[in-house]
């Protein structure tokens, strides 16, 4: 172990090199899982949030569900007659607004029953009531971009005017901030031609995205697919839901390609250096062991360098990464809580130290004789 820490600072150089490189990559794997995890966030958090256990969206439905899915109120009433089963209709669309001092901004609109399951309330102002069916309750998100309850929030090309009643924590669907209005002035904007004002809720569709469920905990997936033939629907446990919101997929497996990649990269850079490091000290080695020196001992020695040195390197790695997460805030979607943060680095650690593990037959098989003559 002394050897081992003497040679660090007699190396040190060498060593700092090396560092400075973890340092990049467990900062940079950190990043990544910040970006693909805020990234998630920002494309289903509205949806994470949601209660519910599935959801039933129209049979046929194959992608992008929450668009291409319409289902009747008929059929939402059907899956609330299913033995212990909650159902709620559910509207999904992206619009957009202009408030009275005109500042545009995008929305998620989620029509939604007032007192359902799925109704998130209100942590300022008033929620949803069915007894003001004009009114949205907005996300955080919109609240920063310059929406205040209130706020008379005018649908563009619809003529519809939605009054700002209040808001709830931060979610959005597909990057866009979400707001939560009733269903029936949902299907006024869903369903609603650009130009023709003045439609009302009775002249519409009476039909939504999908059927929210709240399904009692051992229900298999037999009697769920007897109640998607009775029903028509096609039925999904809430987390496969989050793959019918726009880009989800694509962004998940293009981080999650970064991220391999950076995992394969960091066992090759560490076991190279320290390939390179083991040949450079092999007639040190060779006097180690004609000195009696075990083999375990060399092991010890080699690894604990290499745990030094990846070890250090990651933890100032995810220094970083949680720095510069403190630093965007909420300008980016960047999430990276300290569970993932752990889990991320101490995997980085794991493949640091793999690759510094196959120097290690090297360090095992020096022969002391045939080193030592050598040298002379």
């Amino acid at each position: 172990m002394f050897l081992a820490l003497l040679e660090l600072k007699a190396a040190r150089g060498r060593f700092l090199l090396m560092g400075s490189v973890v340092v990049l990559v467990s900062a940079l794997v950190g990043i990544v899982s910040g970006f693909t995890t805020g990234l998630g966030d920002d494309t289903v958090s509205a949806l994470r949030r949601l209660p519910a256990t599935h959801v039933a969206f129209a049979s046929g439905s194959k992608s992008d569900q929450f668009a291409r899915s319409l289902i009747d109120v008929r059929t939402a009433d059907g899956w609330s007659r299913e033995n212990g089963a909650e159902a709620t209709p559910l509207g999904v669309t992206i619009t957009r607004g202009t408030t009275g001092r005109g500042t545009e901004v995008d929305l998620a609109a989620f029509g939604i029953v007032p007192g359902a399951f799925t109704d998130p309330g209100a942590d300022d102002g008033k929620p949803l009531d069915p007894a003001r069916p004009h009114g949205i309750v907005v996300s955080r998100q919109l609240l920063s971009e310059g929406v205040h309850v209130g706020d008379t929030l005018l649908i563009d090309r619809l003529g519809i005017r939605l009054n700002v009643v209040g808001s709830t924590g931060r979610s959005s669907y597909g990057h866009v901030p979400a707001a939560y209005v009733t269903a029936d002035t949902w299907r006024q904007i869903r369903f609603t031609t650009p130009g023709a004002h003045g439609a009302v809720a009775a002249d519409l569709p009476l039909q939504y995205s999908a059927v929210a469920l709240r399904l009692p905990d051992g229900t298999d997936d037999t009697a769920i697919a007897v109640a998607d033939r009775r029903h028509d629907t096609t039925t999904v446990p809430l987390e496969t839901a989050f793959t019918a919101a726009p880009g989800y997929d694509g962004e998940r497996l293009t981080m999650t390609s970064i991220q391999t990649f950076l995992f394969l990269i960091a066992p090759l850079v560490v076991g190279a250096f320290f390939a390179v490091w083991t040949v450079q000290r092999t007639p040190e080695l060779a006097l180690l062991r004609a000195m009696g020196a075990s083999r375990r001992r060399l092991l010890g020695h080699t690894l604990t360098q290499a745990a030094v040195v990846v070890a250090t390197g990651t933890a100032v790695g995810a220094a970083l990464a949680a720095a510069l997460g403190l630093l965007v805030g909420e300008k980016v979607p960047f999430s990276l809580p300290a569970g993932t943060l752990a889990t991320t680095m101490i995997a980085v650690a794991l493949v640091g130290l793999a690759g510094s593990a196959l120097t290690l037959r090297r360090v095992t098989t020096v022969d002391p004789m045939t080193m030592l003559g050598a040298g002379r």
